[in-house]
């Protein structure tokens, strides 16, 4: 059993522990707001593009001469596997549930003999990944040094990509991240981004446009060649505002499970402090009596 001196130590290490988690939840709420209303505002351009690339993509897909983007190489043999994470930890399952969702398409291509390359957004994925994959990583992308994200941090990201399209270095790319739906709720996404994955949004494309026909200046083929590029990087930042907003929402509540959690052990600890303590009065009293009678 711990004498006095230690459970004192332990409870004002672990009071120190809440200071610190009770902080950091206090950062994340901060920045969840911002972060939510990024990745919220993206939504809408980046939903409209899916749309208008849905509609315009079903009308030229049967064409010859049709973008590799928009109907792929015309084989499925490599695929290009972007896990995009955060920088730091101490965010709940939140890398961990993104990571998983990667393995488990990892591992289906592997059985289906599909050669794979994995693409890292963020530090902590590729830990992950390094200790199983690490042969099939092709590379790293560390943003750590990004404080607010923009355009311009995934612009380049999605350049790279599109470079190692043209390249022939894969036919088939998925993005992988979580999709913030609350503090409390992060969704992890699947999403196909090359070739654009016109077919799963057919249904809902037609509903919104209300069966109306679209005629498009300048033609549909010069359109598709300047939004298909552009959508992959649309894409990929929309991703990376979720991803963001999502790191923070996790990271506020398991700040707060630790934060109640170090309350609780405080608790625990004072009163099992308070016990010791009586205990070794009564033990002091009695010895002393003791010695009075001897007396």
């Amino acid at each position: 059993m711990p004498n006095l001196k230690d459970l004192k130590i332990r409870i004002n290490s672990v009071t120190s522990t809440q200071k610190i988690t009770q902080a950091m939840k206090m950062v994340a709420a901060s920045k969840l707001r911002r972060a939510q209303e990024a990745a919220e505002a993206s939504r809408p351009y980046a939903e409209r593009m899916e749309k208008v690339l849905t509609d315009l993509g079903h009308s030229m897909a049967g064409n010859e001469g049709a973008s590799p983007l928009l109907v792929g190489t015309g084989k499925q043999d490599v695929h290009l596997i972007i896990v995009a994470t955060s920088e730091r930890g101490l965010c709940g399952g939140f890398n961990s549930s993104i990571v998983k969702l990667a393995k488990l398409k990892i591992e289906k291509l592997i059985a289906d003999k599909k050669k794979i390359k994995i693409l890292c957004i963020g530090r902590k994925g590729h830990l992950q990944l390094r200790r199983q994959y690490n042969q099939l990583i092709v590379d790293v992308i560390d943003l750590k040094h990004v404080k607010r994200l923009a355009f311009s941090d995934a612009s380049p990201i999605a350049g790279r990509i599109l470079k190692m399209f043209e390249d022939g270095e894969f036919d088939v790319c998925t993005l992988f991240y979580a999709r913030f739906k609350s503090a409390l709720t992060q969704i992890v996404t699947e999403q196909k981004m090359i070739p654009a994955p016109i077919a799963e949004a057919n249904d809902e494309a037609e509903d919104d446009l209300g069966g109306a026909a679209y005629e498009y200046e300048p033609g549909e083929a010069e359109i598709l060649e300047a939004l298909l590029p552009r959508n992959v990087s649309v894409q990929l930042f929309r991703a990376l505002l979720e991803n963001a907003a999502s790191e923070q929402g996790a990271r506020m509540t398991a700040m707060e499970s630790a934060t109640r959690n170090a309350g609780e052990m405080i608790d625990d600890l004072t009163l099992q402090y308070n016990r010791s303590r009586q205990a070794s009065i009564t033990s002091d009293l009695i010895e002393i009596i003791s010695g009075a009678e001897a007396l």
